[in-house]
C-alpha cells in the first residue's frame, strides 16, 4: 500500500494555526516541545535562553524543530543535565528518520541561547544551551549550516522545513515578560523531573 509522507506525521506541539502573512499552516512551539513535518508549513517559536535546532533532510524537505534548555549545571554530553538536551535532539532526529529522512542528508540551523533570564546570568544558561547544541550536532556529524546564537535579545524564529529557509526577528523591545516567565516555568519543571529521575519532557 502506498502512503503519503504526511500520513506519518508526528505532532508533539498542539499549537497549530493558519499563518495569514505567509499563507500556510503553522505550528507554534513552546519550551519543551518539538514538531516534525513533511508538509509545506512554517514552524514558529520564540526563544530567550532556550535553543531551537531546525533540522531537515536537504534532499526531500522533511524537517522539524525543537525548543529546549539544559536544566542544571554542565553542558558537556556526559553531564546529567545534558541528558535533557540529548533527549530533545534524539527525539527530533528519530522522528525525522521515522518519517523518511535520511541521516546522511540532515543539516541543522541553530538559534537562541540569549542571556535574557534574570537571576541566571552567573550560570550562563543561554551559553551552555548553545554550546551543548553545537557539541551534540558535531558529535553526531550533522552539518550546522547556519546559526544565530547568544547575544542579549530574545528571538522569534520562523522555519520553513520544505525549503530550509529561516527568518529570525530579534525582539529588542519587550512589553511583557511572557518569554521569561515561560522559560523560568520550564526550567523549574525540568529541575523537578530531574530530581524524580524522569526524562519525558515533551
Amino acid at each position: 500500500m502506498n502512503r503519503n509522507r504526511a500520513d506519518f506525521e508526528e505532532v508533539l506541539s498542539p499549537n497549530l494555526y493558519y499563518d495569514k502573512y505567509f499563507g500556510i499552516e503553522a505550528a507554534k512551539l513552546l519550551p519543551g516541545e518539538y514538531y516534525v513535518t513533511a508538509r509545506n508549513m512554517v514552524l514558529v517559536t520564540v526563544l530567550g535562553s532556550c535553543v531551537a535546532a531546525c533540522i531537515r533532510d536537504r534532499s526531500c524537505g522533511i524537517g522539524g524543530m525543537n525548543h529546549f534548555m539544559l536544566p542544571g549545571e554542565g553542558g558537556d554530553l556526559l553531564s546529567s543535565s545534558a541528558r535533557y538536551g540529548a533527549y530533545a535532539m534524539e527525539k527530533l532526529i528519530n522522528e525525522l528518520l521515522k518519517m523518511g529522512a535520511r541521516r546522511g542528508n540532515l543539516e541543522a540551523k541553530l538559534f537562541g541561547g540569549g542571556n535574557v533570564l534574570r537571576g541566571f546570568t552567573a550560570a550562563n544558561v543561554g551559553e551552555r544551551n548553545a554550546e551543548f547544541a553545537i557539541h551534540y550536532l558535531r558529535t553526531e556529524r550533522i552539518a550546522i549550516v547556519a546559526q544565530d546564537l547568544l547575544d542579549i535579545f530574545p528571538r522569534k524564529v520562523y522555519f520553513f522545513p520544505e525549503s530550509g529557509k529561516v527568518r529570525v526577528k530579534q525582539l529588542r523591545s519587550m512589553h511583557n515578560d511572557t518569554i521569561i516567565e515561560r522559560e523560568q516555568e520550564y526550567k523549574a519543571r525540568i529541575k523537578v523531573a530531574d530530581m524524580q529521575g524522569e526524562v519525558e519532557l515533551f
